[in-house]
């Protein structure tokens, strides 16, 4: 009976060590009074015994700072706490003890009665708080579910966001709480990705005025066995050279001595429509390449084949293609219901005869490029202006003789006069919506309608296509009737 009695003074030293740290921590931090087991989701009821008259052990998961309280079936003599740094347990009554969580870890804690038999055994979780943070996403994504979890010092984060810039913001609030983004596990599946279609406009108006007006002299004067040549032809630089060298007027005065005199002149006005609009449509977060035009080829260089004796053969240009037409690159990203993220390129380039060169009787066009690129946020159906050119350039030059070209009067027979008026004006508009797909019959395709004449149709009435209507589809009235010609300064 002495004996006996050690004993159950032993297992009572026990319990008070154990449990010394966690009293303590009751007293002085009022914050941390016990919580029944129910406000958090765990039972409090005994697992089970086994057959082989072991307790199954009983999973609970609990945060920093955060305790349970568990009701035993029988008084307790004894508990056995593995890790006292992660978990700790009190107890409060005969049957009842509370358990604490302190430390980010996994342990286990067994309460045994004054047989020594196990009254109840559970496998501890200590995880973060995560409560706050599940209340800051139901702020920032109302629209969303996602699920927090814990794993040691790791977050798991899992379910489905409305919007990738939810799912986003979910996983920087989840870094941020736990110091770092390697120690987040993102899981999160977006719903449904929007899709963005992109209407750009380019809009370009070019008008040109060159004027061209000059006199050449020439003269043959003989004295005696001497005779003096007089040549005056004057260039016309501004232009890069005349606009048509056979328009001309040519007169001649007497025989010996004899005087001829040329004069050029010319006057052109012109005016350059150009109208691009391509459309292409990608969804949130990716990119998206249109291209229409083609390539014209260019000497790259000089390919000489070699004889058998070692010596130069003939030689040929070797061609390389330069690319040309209309071309479309954008990222879009939506940020919110109806808002929009752009990261646009846009390219319009045709060939043009200016700024030509001639390499070995090769005429090498130029290429004239109108390219902008640029990161904007536009409402999904509202227009904005990405960029924009306005350009006036005006060149005038006068050659002739010297000293005679200055002549109030006569000075205009030994001069020539070149005037070029340049105008452009360039406009690029995006205008980016967000589109659902439709049904294949609510779609118009350019060749609706369209069908190729019969041999007797294009012999008798000259009629190359025939234009017939499409069934269940009503096509609105058309007026081609406009403003035609030339506009001139």
């Amino acid at each position: 009976m002495k004996c006996r009695g050690n004993q159950r003074l032993m297992r009572a030293f026990v319990v008070r060590a154990l449990s010394f740290s966690a009293v303590a921590a009751l007293t002085l931090n009022p914050a941390l009074t016990p919580v029944v087991a129910a406000d958090y989701g765990v039972a409090a009821q005994v697992a089970p015994v086994a057959a082989d008259g072991q307790m199954n052990a009983r999973f609970l998961s609990l945060g920093i700072g955060k305790s349970i309280v568990i009701d035993l079936p029988r008084d307790i003599k004894d508990v056995l706490v593995a890790d006292p740094k992660i978990a700790n347990a009190v107890v409060r009554s005969a049957q009842r003890a509370y358990i604490i969580g302190a430390a980010v870890g996994q342990t286990n804690i067994v309460f045994f009665d004054s047989a020594g038999q196990q009254i109840a055994a559970y496998d501890i979780a200590v995880k973060r708080d995560l409560n706050g943070i599940r209340a800051a996403l139901k702020q920032v994504a109302p629209n969303s579910d996602i699920q927090i979890d814990g794993l040691g010092d790791s977050i798991i984060l899992t379910g489905t966001a409305a919007t990738p810039i939810e799912a986003q913001q979910a996983g920087d609030l989840a870094a941020r709480l736990a110091g770092a983004a390697e120690k987040v596990v993102n899981s999160i599946v977006v719903r449904g990705r929007d899709q963005v279609m992109l209407k750009v406009t380019v809009a370009e108006v070019a008008r040109s005025i060159v004027k061209q007006m000059g006199i050449d002299l020439s003269a043959n004067l003989s004295y005696g066995s001497s005779v003096v040549t007089f040549n005056n032809s004057n260039p016309f630089t501004a232009n890069g050279g005349p606009l048509v060298s056979g328009n001309a007027l040519t007169t001649s005065f007497g025989s010996t001595p004899s005087v001829s005199a040329t004069m050029r002149a010319m006057e052109s006005a012109g005016v350059v429509r150009t109208l691009a609009e391509p459309n292409l449509t990608a969804i949130s977060g990716e990119s998206a390449t249109f291209i229409a035009g083609g390539e014209f080829p260019i000497p790259t260089g000089v390919t000489c084949q070699t004889t058998a004796a070692g010596s130069v053969g003939q030689c040929a240009p070797s061609i390389g293609f330069k690319k040309f037409g209309i071309s479309l690159n954008f990222t879009p990203v939506v940020l919110t219901e109806g808002r929009i993220s752009l990261r646009v390129m846009t390219e319009v380039s045709e060939v043009s005869t200016d700024n030509s060169i001639n390499i070995s009787g090769i005429s090498v066009p130029s290429i004239k490029t109108r390219r902008a690129e640029t990161t904007l946020e536009i409402p999904s159906g509202g227009a904005m202006a990405m960029a924009g050119l306005i350009q006036q350039q005006q060149k005038l030059a006068i050659n002739g003789l010297p000293g005679l070209s200055t002549l109030p009067v006569l000075g205009s027979l030994f001069r020539s006069r070149d005037f070029v008026n340049n105008q452009t004006e360039l406009m690029v508009l995006v205008t980016p919506y967000i589109v659902r797909a439709v049904a294949p019959k609510d779609l118009s395709r350019p060749d609706d309608g369209f069908a190729a004449a019969a041999d007797p149709q294009a012999d008798l009435l000259g009629s190359i296509n025939r234009i017939y209507g499409v069934p269940g589809r009503t096509e609105p009235t058309q007026n081609y009737r406009g403003t035609y010609g030339f506009i001139t300064d």
